[in-house]
């Protein structure tokens, strides 16, 4: 018998491919906005706070909903709500391009982060039931779906920069409508229905519990939402009004007590949405905390760099989406090296690796001022990405690696609502920093930036030593397919 991983057949293809249409869309607009946010600032008079909540309302909702969207996936059918999904991301995704003022954007963004957050967790539901039958194929797919994310996030600068030039901020946007559409057909026509009741049967004689579908943890659900958005509406503000401000001052501390409040309850209801058991594994903790890390800089970075191209250079947005393009190379070649690092040596060397390269480019970064050359940017718009994409398989390889398979599902989602929730705190917090009119004040905010996300990759370095190496490749594949068990 060959022991090699089988090929994909045409149907898996096709299903692997339509559940990759949800990832790639929910991923590109993390990104792709913000190389609008000048010309979106000046066509619907938005201050840079105002642009702060374009973003963030997308990535606020994606990050506090994703758990919750996973069990109502586990009991509606996960085919059922990634569709879902697709025509509430499609329409919102309509709102945006037709929207007359900020706050009406704003509003949009927010419902599709819903749409996203439907889609996300759901999308690998669907691969697991696909391939699940044949754990080296699911590894392989799995692996392929995680690569159409990545390449997506690293080119949304890129694509905006190009579909701006040609068809102005709102198609940035209205281009969503013909790829869902797509993704929503090839639903339909080529995604089974899963077997859901006779799985339940299944799972119930054998008395596991946990494969029964979960219900909503709506005290938790609430609780999320109220310390997540008003720590971040704290943070926009801080700038702008004054720390000492009733307003900043009243979010910080509803922020506390709710995070308090929040961890209060998950200790103590039955099936929480975030089970804190799961930080009892020192691997777990540190790479999480770890991803925080990196979105929180990368997020908050980009947030930042959108504006210093625009409005301290003065580049077009198409000039400076092609500005971007070393972080979409970088991102390409590390993905493809880490795969073979990770085999080689553990997960714990690559995230070393890629918290000292990312650091680094940081670092080149600080240097950059209002007058350094483009080729000044490039070294550091290729060690980022290049970091990055060497440290985070290796980071999602020792999450999954940390926990038991059964949990493997709710630990990868753990891992990616923390890492959204990290990069919303990120274009909160640099952008406030970045937040004056002036090009004086944009470039210190930058370094100020810059230098923040150096102590920060140093605490990734930190925190990727207490990581355990995991050294066999045999055991990063079997984890790896393990992600796709919820």
């Amino acid at each position: 018998m060959n022991s090699s991983t089988p090929s994909f057949s045409p149907v898996l293809g096709r299903v692997l491919a339509t559940v990759s249409v949800g990832f790639v869309v929910t991923q590109l607009d993390v990104t792709i906005v913000n190389i609008a946010l000048p010309r979106i600032g000046a066509d619907l008079h938005a201050n840079v706070a105002g642009l702060q909540w374009v973003v963030d309302a997308y990535t606020l909702a994606f990050a506090v909903l994703m758990l919750s969207a996973g069990a109502l996936g586990d009991r509606f059918g996960a085919r059922r709500m990634y569709a879902c999904g697709i025509v509430l991301f499609a329409l919102a995704s309509l709102a945006c391009g037709l929207a007359l003022d900020a706050p009406m954007l704003i509003a949009a963004r927010a419902v599709q982060g819903i749409g996203a957050a439907a889609m996300l967790p759901n999308s690998l539901a669907l691969l697991n039931q696909s391939f699940g039958h044949e754990p080296k194929l699911r590894a392989r797919a799995v692996g392929l779906w995680t690569a159409s994310g990545a390449i997506s996030i690293a080119a949304g600068p890129v694509a905006g920069g190009l579909l701006i030039a040609a068809f102005g901020w709102r198609s940035i946007f209205l281009v969503n409508l013909p790829i869902c559409a797509a993704g929503l057909l090839a639903t339909l026509l080529w995604v089974p229905r899963a077997q859901t009741a006779q799985r339940g049967a299944s799972a119930a004689a054998r008395g596991n519990t946990d494969a029964q579908p979960r219900g909503i943890d709506l005290g938790g659900q609430c609780l999320a939402i109220v310390a997540l958005t008003a720590f971040v509406a704290a943070v926009i503000e801080w700038r702008p009004l004054g720390l000492a401000h009733p307003l900043v001052a009243s979010g910080f501390a509803l922020a506390l007590l709710a995070a308090g409040a929040f961890v209060f309850v998950e200790a103590r209801v039955a099936r929480p949405m975030l089970p804190l058991s799961l930080f009892g594994t020192r691997t777990f903790s540190a790479a999480v905390l770890f991803g925080i890390c990196v979105n929180l800089t990368y997020y908050g970075m980009v947030f930042v760099l959108s504006l210093y191209l625009q409005r301290v250079r003065g580049y077009t947005p198409l000039q400076a989406g092609l500005a971007f393009l070393p972080l979409t190379g970088g991102f390409l070649i590390s993905n493809v090296a880490s795969g073979w690092v990770i085999g080689r040596f553990g997960v714990r060397v690559p995230m070393i690796l890629g918290a000292i390269t990312a650091g680094l480019g940081y670092g080149l970064l600080h240097l950059v001022d209002a007058g350094t050359p483009l080729i000044g940017l490039l070294l550091p718009f290729l060690l980022i990405p290049s970091g990055m994409g060497l440290a985070v398989p290796a980071m999602t390889t020792a999450v999954l690696a940390s926990t038991e398979a059964r949990r493997a599902g709710t630990a990868s989602a753990v891992l990616n609502t923390a890492r959204q929730a990290g990069g919303a705190v990120g274009v909160a917090a640099f952008g406030a920093l970045a937040g004056g009119a002036a090009a004086t004040q944009i470039v210190q905010g930058m370094q100020a930036a810059t230098a923040i996300s150096v102590g920060l990759l140093g605490l990734g370095l930190v925190l990727a030593c207490f990581v355990h190496p995991e050294p066999h490749a045999a055991a990063t594949s079997a984890r790896g397919a393990s992600a796709a068990s919820q």
